[in-house]
């Protein structure tokens, strides 16, 4: 990492501060969504989609609930060209959906574009070039006048063959290619340039897309170059400011929002964030980041592993065990104090029927995006901690433990024991292993447990302990079934130690259950007396 000194930052910040978005806390409402899958998508598949596959596709971002769908690059391929005659030949555009092509500014191209989409009845047409200073320097080498005169030439030639099929209610959108890497005053220039050729009304709005088709920047400088454009461009009150972020620099999600505080009102992009090198901006997070604000996002995600699942087997790309939201993790804690909070949360919810939703460590309920709550909150591994397990006890196998361990049987561990009663009173026979070694001893108390706890005091009169408390309960509904005893007794500092003890006699549960909290209390037993 020595070369860190060949880079420096490729953006460029707009002539004048705008920073009165970043005032707002959050967003209010869901911008448009344009999904790009099948275009922008599609063409960073290692294998692109068949014309079956994306017939396939498009129906499904259909039910997601997309109204603007940028369906391909027709002059590009034959099966680009066909997906689009086929969804127009066969009716499959719905009545309230746009489907929206791109073209570059180059004549032929933008005829065959037109060709293309013949028939429609509400298309958005892309037109789009790069403005960036590295791409006029090193690949087009062309000053800013004649980058400004293509995309304007490209812009008349839409008014032409967009007068010539008037049964088609047309909407221009026009791209800087690069937008993040074009000098502010530039980037204005030749989007004015392009609107002042539309004439964009409130019947026929013109959208501007400024794209970061490469992040070069944090996320809050992008904000401000839209704030910038949204301040400056003509005839504003009827132009549409798309965004169309890429995700280089890994903040794609936080930089559309940002954005779209600075005066975006429509977002490119696909779900769970498909596209070239890192991908475009992922729909399904900054829907869900909506959805977890109180906001309509206007797409019905509450299928996730419906969408997950047709998501991978179309794309042939799996989503991470750990992607906001969709991922198989999400909804699991492995952390043991995460896992307390999150069971003492539900628990919380459940009891008090509260009206939003504000468990600890979980901002979603899983429930709305159709996920199992049971099954996915709690994971236990090496890394889980006493409450995690505690809750996974006594939600799957009946035992309410205090965070401890049944039958602790080292130091002391009992081999044998019987009771005989005399007048008001029991009297214990016990045979205990103590450090390894065989002991008979016999004590007299109020109840068999009492005897028991005399007999453990009298094996060594160092070791002194109170009871504090005591609970028992059935763990199945059988006849025989086993019963869990469970002992809090406190040493002479006052110090608590909690034993549980499991058999299918309760009563030797209790005695399991006290033996065990001594032996938590005190590990190093020294048999003084063994009567």
């Amino acid at each position: 990492m020595n070369h860190f000194e060949r880079y420096k930052p490729l953006y460029y910040m707009p002539p004048e501060e705008s920073l009165d978005w970043a005032k707002q806390d959050r967003l209010h409402k869901a911008p448009i969504w344009c999904s790009v899958d099948l275009r922008d998508g599609n063409q960073a598949l290692i294998t692109p989609m068949n014309l079956e596959e994306k017939l396939s596709y498009y129906l499904f971002l259909l039910d997601v609930g997309f109204k603007e769908i940028e369906v391909g690059f027709p002059a590009a391929s034959e099966t680009e060209y066909q997906f689009l005659r086929t969804l127009i030949d066969q009716d499959m555009i719905p009545e309230d959906v746009t489907i929206q092509v791109l073209t570059q500014a180059r004549d032929h191209i933008i005829e065959k574009t037109f060709d293309a989409i013949r028939g429609a009845k509400n298309v958005i047409v892309h037109l789009y070039n790069s403005t960036s200073f590295a791409q006029r320097q090193q690949v087009f080498r062309l000053s800013e006048d004649e980058i400004v005169s293509i995309a304007v030439e490209g812009a008349k030639r839409f008014n032409e063959y967009a007068a010539a099929m008037p049964e088609t209610n047309f909407t221009f959108e026009y791209s800087p290619e690069s937008f993040t890497g074009t000098e502010m005053e530039f980037a204005l220039r030749i989007c004015n340039a392009v609107i002042d050729v539309w004439q964009p009304s409130q019947k026929r709005p013109v959208i501007i897309n400024l794209p970061s088709t490469v992040e070069v920047s944090m996320p809050h400088v992008y904000a401000q170059q839209i704030a910038y454009m949204s301040q400056h461009l003509h005839c504003r009150e009827h132009v549409i400011i798309s965004i169309h972020p890429h995700n280089d620099r890994g903040t794609g999600v936080a930089a559309a929002e940002m954005a779209l505080l600075a005066g975006g009102q429509r977002i490119e992009g696909t779900l769970f964030g498909n596209g070239e090198r890192t991908g475009n901006v992922d729909i399904i997070t900054l829907a869900m980041n909506l959805f977890t604000h109180g906001v309509d996002p206007e797409l019905d995600l509450s299928d996730m592993p419906k969408i997950v699942r047709t998501y991978e087997e179309a794309n042939n790309l799996p989503v991470g065990m750990r992607h906001p939201y969709a991922g198989q993790l999400v909804f699991a804690a492995f952390s043991g104090s995460h896992q307390d909070a999150i069971a003492k949360g539900t628990q919380y919810h459940m009891e008090n029927n509260l009206p939003h939703w504000t468990v600890p460590y979980l901002p979603l309920d899983p429930r709305d995006v159709s996920r199992e709550y049971e099954a996915d909150v709690i994971r236990i591994n090496s890394q889980s901690g006493k409450g995690g397990i505690a809750y996974i006890l006594e939600h799957h196998f009946g035992y309410n433990l205090p965070r401890e361990y049944v039958n602790i049987c080292s130091p002391i561990s009992l081999q044998s024991v019987s009771w005989i009663r005399e007048g008001t009173g029991t009297l214990a026979d016990m045979t205990l292993t103590i450090n390894g070694e065989d002991y008979y001893l016999t004590a007299k108390g109020n109840g068999s447990l009492d005897a028991v706890s005399r007999a453990l005091r009298m094996a060594n009169s160092e070791v002194q302990f109170s009871f504090e408390d005591y609970s028992e309960h059935a763990l199945e509904v059988d006849s025989d079934s086993q019963a869990a005893a469970y002992v809090k007794i406190s040493d002479q500092k006052g110090k608590n130690f909690w034993g549980v003890g499991v058999h299918h006699d309760i009563t030797l549960a209790s005695v399991r259950a006290l033996i065990s909290a001594v032996n938590r209390m005190d590990r190093e037993w020294k048999v003084i007396s063994k009567t």
